[in-house]
């Protein structure tokens, strides 16, 4: 990337925390950040995700509280609630509309966008921008079973960057790790049900 480059992260949070999971590892966005800050100039970093408004303790509350006060554009939108064929509650929040219009808005200000997610459903997103001059990096993971990366969405990127490959420069601590649970285990309410999330359009 060259020096002065002005990038634009986008955070597909649900899909990140997906495979950050998947690869059992935590992201440690302070390091993510300041990554991706050393490649150029870091015009902006979007983390989208949907939240669930009625619940009395959120697990990814305080995250969201962090990253807005620690340099990201935190975008959120509350969650649609529904029951299932089967009668099992679902919790739907869907944000590719709100990554999408953020993305084509900020282009012409960008030389070139990172893109976390591996959902095949940005492909014409990422084209549509390319369009425009700015080149598209993907990062997500090709390491899972399945791949956590739709192939159309990888093939169309002008470089797809598997975030096993990032883990030593933007994971956590694992030491860091048990001791947030603790903390976690300790404020979360005992009788809160865990909703069920589906992230389908």
């Amino acid at each position: 990337m060259a020096e002065q480059e002005r990038i634009a992260l986008f955070i597909d949070g649900a899909n990140l925390y997906a495979t950050a999971k998947a690869l059992n590892f935590d992201i440690d966005y302070k390091r993510l950040l300041r990554e991706f800050q050393s490649k150029g100039r870091l015009i902006r970093a979007f983390y989208y995700t949907a939240l669930v408004e009625d619940q009395e303790y959120s697990a990814i509350r305080p995250l969201i509280d962090w990253l807005d006060y620690n340099g990201y554009s935190v975008v959120t939108k509350p969650t649609k609630e529904f029951v299932d064929s089967t009668g099992r509650r679902k919790v739907k929040g869907n944000m590719d509309i709100e990554l999408a219009v953020d993305a084509m808005e900020m282009a012409e200000h960008l030389d070139h966008i990172v893109l976390f997610s591996g959902d095949g459903d940005f492909r014409s997103l990422v084209e549509a921008i390319q369009r425009k001059g700015v080149r598209v990096s993907v990062v997500s993971t090709v390491t899972t079973q399945p791949p956590m990366v739709a192939d159309e969405l990888r093939r169309q990127a002008d470089e797809f960057v598997d975030i096993v490959n990032l883990v030593p420069r933007i994971g956590r601590d694992p030491a860091e790790r048990v001791e947030r649970m603790q903390r976690f285990q300790d404020r979360r309410p005992t009788s809160a049900a865990t909703p069920v999330f589906d992230d389908q359009g």
